[in-house]
């Protein structure tokens, strides 16, 4: 019996003796085990642990290396395996096909995790997306999930091309020339895309922001993945692509903490200092015990001799940045202002000019009848 059994695992297969046939087909099947029982410990361990956490990141994160974990325990025992064959090399070199085989398959087991792992990129991009106003990191989060996954499949296909023996390099290059075609024939595709992202980065402004860039002026109303709608003070809306906007200088009115009060207040030149001083204090009182005045900073100051008046410049802030009360704050300041002057009895100035008239033939005789007598 023992006899048989040596002659049996004596002969060979392929030029491989039987016995290295069992082997191999013993670390297989101790591969398949070592599969069975990674899958329980992520069923059995991680995945409870995982759910004692508040966040999703660690479930997904796990569910995406489960099933690769698994391949892996198998692509060990067939690498091991075609190790303990060692395959012929002759009359065709099966030990060469078999290094080829496990790379690939290496190959595809890491673009497999991170194809998984692509998941939790997307909730992690979703969550953020969801917590702003705007719509535009709503589409741009399904196209990053989209682009990532089409760029790891490219890379695992050329990698794997590449573990078969054949050269990249002429492949490579006709992508890039037809690469450079597609990109010039969707030049403003591609600008408008890029200028959402920047959009998005930079968040120059949100929706509802009165904003003005160019001669464009007024309230955003939408922010796409192409372009931004701005609703103009003449209710008017109009559509900007985004690579107009995001290569131009934006003023954001919405995002002032305050909005500037700057007056300039002229009384006549009948006005005397010690007027012009009381003028300035009580001013500087009113705006000190002013609501609607922000009082990190304020100036009243007397500033010019201007041709037709005496000059106070008036600069300060309005606690309120909405736009209807802050015309009011203003409208009050400037009530209150031309009451303390009608009370000191001052004259607000306006712009005038005194003329002098020359006649020089009525000198004369005037001149001519004082000589007389």
């Amino acid at each position: 019996m023992l006899e048989t059994i040596r002659q049996i695992f004596t002969e060979t297969f392929l030029g491989i003796p039987l016995s290295r046939v069992a082997a191999a087909l013993g670390v297989l099947i101790l591969a398949l085990l070592v599969k069975k029982l990674i899958g329980q410990f992520f069923l059995r361990i991680l995945f409870p642990l995982a759910g004692r956490t508040r966040g999703e990141y660690d479930d997904r994160a796990l569910q995406a290396l489960r099933k690769p974990a698994e391949f892996l325990a198998v692509i060990g025992g067939l690498f091991i395996s075609l190790q303990l064959l060692q395959l012929p090399v002759k009359p065709v070199n099966l030990n060469l096909f078999g290094s080829a085989l496990i790379k690939v398959l290496v190959t595809f087991n890491i673009a497999w995790v991170l194809f998984n792992l692509v998941d939790v990129l997307d909730l992690l991009l979703g969550r953020w997306a969801g917590r702003t106003e705007t719509d535009l990191d709503d589409h741009l989060a399904p196209f990053i999930r989209k682009s990532l996954r089409v760029f790891i499949v490219a890379m695992a296909i050329l990698m794997v091309v590449q573990n078969l023996g054949y050269s990249i390099s002429g492949l490579l290059a006709s992508l890039g020339i037809g690469g450079l075609a597609v990109a010039l024939a969707a030049k403003d595709t591609l600008a408008n895309i890029f200028g959402s992202i920047m959009i998005l980065l930079d968040r120059p402004f949100g929706l509802g922001d009165w904003i003005k860039t160019g001669d464009l002026e007024g309230t955003v109303e939408e922010v796409g993945f192409r372009s931004t709608r701005i609703r103009t003070f003449a209710k008017t809306l109009i559509t900007v692509p985004n690579s107009v906007i995001a290569n131009q200088s934006i003023n954001n009115f919405s995002r002032m903490p305050k909005r500037r009060i700057k007056l300039t207040v002229g009384v006549t030149y009948a006005t005397t200092p010690q007027q012009m001083r009381d003028a300035v204090a009580a001013i500087r009182e009113m705006l000190r015990s002013h609501p609607a005045i922000n009082q990190d900073f304020w100036l009243v100051n007397f500033t010019d001799f201007a041709p037709s008046s005496l000059d106070i410049m008036v600069y300060c802030f309005t606690t309120t940045t909405n736009w209807g009360e802050y015309l009011d704050a203003r409208q009050d300041v400037c009530l209150k202002i031309m009451d303390i002057l009608e009370e000191m009895g001052l004259q607000i100035a306006f712009p005038s000019r005194t003329i002098y008239l020359e006649n020089k033939a009525a000198d004369m005789e005037m001149a001519e009848a004082e000589e007389k007598t």
